[in-house]
């Protein structure tokens, strides 16, 4: 997969959680009280307990946490749904939002996890619903209280389920222009019609209709009595309170969730009918997408979550070392990605699935693809079953066990909440790193899964199908399916490419010195010294217990600043390096380090990270190959290809994805929109990025930040080596930092060309200036205007899916910016109605107490200043102020501290310049039927920049 490797993926926490989010929820017994096995690392205290009712609860403490976080999984999703109720689990989860018994105001418990610098959300799955949220670490009992009662006393009010239905059916129109959804609608479409998975999932106003013959609030409660119980729910919290206080806040609330003795509902059909396969596939999508996977249907795997069976032989198939099938597909020009993985787990049947973004000339070839797929899995299944390589897979998810990041504690409890449906309760912290013993028998039964007759093959593209093409339910996405093909097999043609084809050899990266260093960790960087043009910075920094370290080094180049053109060679530049080194990069990132080469507005920068044992060797390599890259005709053609076939599918984004675009391309100097980076890269020959690469660094302003378990000496050879690789004969420049533009006086009107049926808003007001009491009070009105603007323009004028408040800063310019996506209303409807909303909540925001607007205060502040649990987010923050040369390192101590300062006399003042006058305020509104305002964009890039 570009990069990463599912098999790595799979041991991120997102790739768990996207793994999990179609599993079966089979309840694993579990005595009164278990304490997991945990990292020797993990100074956490866990307590594994079952209430009364049934109800599975991990409680997590953290005695340092600032944060706390809970997450409830129901075994209960999509797959429930009632025939001809499609997409009534999902309304079910919008509903327990919306009051209790004991807390009926519909808006009262998303408030006030927002007003107490939390967040909060849901999703439902086909076999799972989760519900979530996070925050300020002592109002977790409070926040509990809330939570419990969604699941032990909801209202369903009347009105309410009326209305909600209508923000379901926006969810469900936001999406029809999606290609992963209207792709996944035709895997339901073909897939068995028997089996649950088949159903539409999201729920619209046909499915969820509301009639006198037919209510949907009696139906609505039916399902939640008949589906949800607490024996099918798992509940992970977690706070810096001790065990047995969490658990004195969770024992008499969640207890009271009624326990009706449910069982998780099986789905034992197969996906596909006994006469499905093989088949071919092919999806009309509507952005530029050339997507070849391979699907196999499996036995599920759950049952083997301890020895890994499908890691082992997924890791194999999506290696991307020298000699893999990526490898040599990538060198022939055909494809630009691979990734192999499980695809939805019932927990009777899976599928794996390997997956490839095509190259123009690869969809000329997919036979010789398909082919050549089945000689490399038929290389895997002969030769690839070896003890070494589980032993090396084992040695390093111990490692990564043993040093593993600290999560987010919304990301933990997310994760484990949904972790406990699965696993047994000792092994739920460790059960992603688990790899107990080698176990060839397995790995050949699913090998022998993977033939020629149990294979769907799908290809995506918007190549346009046959007008009578069938169309999936619901979203009408076009697609064509031949059952009983013959399947590509091996031809003499291929035997070239085949005899290029070799399993991977040992890792000569799995880290040895894995020893901290000793001492203090520095408080902030310092600079150690400018080498001519390079400015060192360094901080040694051990406080999270990992011996890992990352080094930054930012080329800024007049060449890139200079144009679009300029932007769009370094943008192929990065890309010509990353592609040269990924296939012995490849297995550095599987031992634990990372790379990455991007652009940026004044040059690129390079990013190395983890185990600090073989850092330098890949940062030594990176440098090297960034000096003298190697740019072949074919890989530059295909790399420009994907760029212009990248920057088409830009156009088309949702609305206001689209609208942000703009507003960033019209406002922030040096930037230059989709189209202009479009005619520049149209017009680029290979010798041009030749060019473009051998003098990108002979004028340039460097910096480096060496930051972790790193000596002083070892930045300095670093540098050293940067010196001698990179910048021998290079002259130092000024490349100045970017500014915001200033917006004129009053509102600017500017309408965008947007090919979705959907309205696009957004309302972008701008600060005077990018003082820290400037940008302070932007945060407080966005934090104090958000969670009304939602409940008034998303909750009760049902006027989309999509609405928000975000505050906008660019750049360090503060601004306030209002979202919204409407299925329905017009650009003059959406805009009268948030007229009329800050109006009415002006009074409101006079009327505020001191105490309400000091909770409010509170609630920016700890964002500002949330605890940082990673060396990369460390890493980061540092970055980001070297660059802005904000070189003090406290500058979200001076946000905070300006925060603590907002008087509401400042409040208001703010609020009517941004939101009552719309002074120095943006209008960006979508619609297809537009044309886009390219004249009014032309005046804003005239505009001076915004004052410091």
């Amino acid at each position: 997969m570009g990069n990463h490797s599912v098999a790595r993926l799979m041991f991120t926490w997102m790739a768990a959680l996207l793994a999990l989010l179609a599993i079966s929820t089979a309840q694993a017994a579990s005595p009164e009280r278990v304490e997991p096995i945990k990292s020797p690392a993990d100074s956490n205290e866990y307590r594994y307990l079952s209430l009364e009712n049934g109800l599975e609860v991990l409680l997590i403490s953290d005695p340092d946490a600032d944060k706390a976080a809970a997450s409830l999984n129901v075994a209960v999703g999509s797959g429930n749904d009632p025939a001809g109720r499609e997409g009534l689990a999902h309304f079910l989860e919008h509903m327990l939002f919306l009051g209790t018994e004991k807390y009926p105001d519909p808006g009262e418990y998303q408030q006030f996890i927002r007003s107490h610098g939390g967040t909060h959300n849901a999703f439902t799955a086909f076999q799972d619903t989760n519900y979530f949220f996070d925050i300020q670490a002592p109002h977790l009992e409070p926040a509990l209280d809330r939570f419990a009662q969604q699941f032990a006393a909801p209202l369903f009010t009347a009105d309410l389920v009326d209305r909600e239905r209508n923000a379901v059916h926006s969810e469900y129109s936001a999406s029809l222009k999606e290609d992963g959804r209207r792709y996944f609608s035709v895997r339901k479409a073909i897939s068995n019609p028997d089996h649950a998975f088949s159903q539409f999932s999201v729920g619209n106003l046909i499915t969820l209709d509301n009639t006198d013959e037919r209510p949907l609030r009696a139906d609505l409660i039916e399902f939640w009595e008949n589906e949800y119980s607490a024996n099918l729910m798992t509940l992970a919290v977690y706070g810096p309170q001790p065990l047995d206080e969490l658990e004195s806040m969770v024992r008499p609330r969640f207890s009271a969730i009624e326990n009706r003795n449910l069982e998780v509902k099986e789905h034992q059909e197969p996906l596909f009918d006994n006469d499905a396969l093989p088949a071919r596939l092919q999806v009309q999508t509507i952005k530029d997408i050339k997507q070849l996977k391979l699907v196999f249907p499996i036995p599920s795997q759950q049952e083997h979550y301890r020895t890994k069976p499908m890691h082992y032989v997924a890791s194999l198939l999506g290696h991307e070392g020298p000699g893999s099938l990526f490898d040599v597909l990538k060198r022939k020009g055909w494809v630009e990605s691979l990734s192999a993985g499980s695809g939805t787990d019932t927990g009777h049947h899976s599928s794996l699935e390997l997956g490839m973004a095509l190259t123009d000339e690869g969809l000329n070839h997919q036979d010789e693809i398909i082919a050549l797929a089945f000689d490399y899995i038929g290389l895997v299944r002969e030769q690839g079953i070896d003890r070494f390589r589980f032993e090396e897979d084992r040695q390093l998810s111990e490692i990564d066990f043993r040093y593993q990041q600290r999560p987010q504690p919304l990301h933990l409890a997310m994760r484990l909440s949904m972790e406990m449906q699965e696993v047994a309760p000792e092994d739920v912290l460790r059960a992603r790193w688990m790899m107990t013993e080698y176990t060839p028998d397995q790995y050949l039964d699913l090998l022998n899964e993977l033939t020629p007759d149990n294979l769907l093959i799908t290809l995506r593209t918007n190549e346009a199908l046959p007008e009578d093409a069938d169309r999936s339910p619901w979203y009408d996405t076009p697609f064509v399916l031949e059952k009983n093909i013959e399947v590509p097999s091996p031809g003499q043609q291929l035997t070239a490419l085949a005899e290029q084809l070799a399993l991977p050899r040992k890792n000569p990266f799995i880290p040895e010195d894995l020893s901290l260093l000793e001492g203090p960790s520095m408080a902030h960087p310092e600079k150690l010294a400018t080498l001519d043009n390079l400015e060192v910075w360094h901080a040694k920094d051990t406080r999270f217990g990992r011996p890992e370290a990352n080094i930054y080094l930012s080329l800024r180049s007049p060449l890139t600043t200079e144009s679009p053109r300029g932007q769009v060679l370094t943008h192929l530049l990065a890309d010509a390096v990353s592609v040269e080194l990924n296939p012995w990069a490849y297995p550095a990132q599987m031992a634990g380090l990372d790379y990455r080469i991007y652009p940026h507005l004044r040059g690129l920068t390079v990013r190395t990270g983890g185990y600090h044992d073989r850092l330098p060797v890949l940062m030594n390599r990176v440098m090297a190959t960034l000096a003298d890259p190697a740019i072949s005709e074919q890989r530059f053609r295909i790399a420009r290809q994907q760029l212009v076939d990248s920057l088409r599918n830009q156009l088309q984004d949702k609305p206001v994805s689209q609208a942000a675009s703009l507003a960033q391309d019209a406002l922030i100097q040096g930037t230059w929109t989709t189209e202009e980076k479009l005619d520049a890269a149209e017009a680029l020959s290979v010798v041009d990025l030749r060019a473009f690469a051998e003098a990108f660094t002979r004028d340039v302003d460097a910096v480096m930040l060496v930051h972790g378990n790193a000596t002083r000496a070892f930045a300095l050879n670093t540098a050293q080596q940067a010196k001698a690789t990179l910048l021998q004969e290079s002259q130092a420049a000024t490349v100045s930092r970017s500014q915001v533009r200033d917006l004129p006086d009053g509102q600017t009107a500017i309408r965008l060309q947007v090919p979705h049926p959907d309205t696009g808003y957004l309302r972008y007001s701008q600060g005077s200036d990018t003082s820290f009491a400037e940008r302070a009070r932007f945060r407080l009105l966005t934090q104090v205007v958000s969670g009304a603007f939602y409940e008034e323009l998303r909750t009760t004028r049902q006027l989309g899916y999509v609405v928000y408040a975000t505050p906008f800063e660019m750049l360090e310019t503060p601004a306030i910016g209002l979202v919204v996506q409407s299925p329905e209303a017009s650009a003059e409807q959406i805009d009268q109605a948030v007229s009329e909303f800050a109006t009415s909540f002006r009074k409101r925001l006079a009327d505020m107490d001191e105490k309400a607007l000091e909770r409010e205060r509170q609630a920016v502040i700890s964002k500002l200043m949330e605890q940082e649990r990673t060396l990369s987010s460390v890493s980061e923050r540092y970055w980001r102020e070297i660059d802005r040369q904000a070189t003090d390192f406290d500058s979200r101590e001076q946000l905070a501290a300006a925060v603590a300062e907002v008087s509401r006399e400042a409040l208001l003042a703010t609020f009517d310049r941004a939101l009552i006058d719309r002074d120095a305020s943006l209008l960006v509104t979508t619609g297809a039927a537009l044309e886009t305002s390219a004249a009014t964009l032309d005046k804003l890039r005239n505009q001076p920049p915004v004052e410091g």
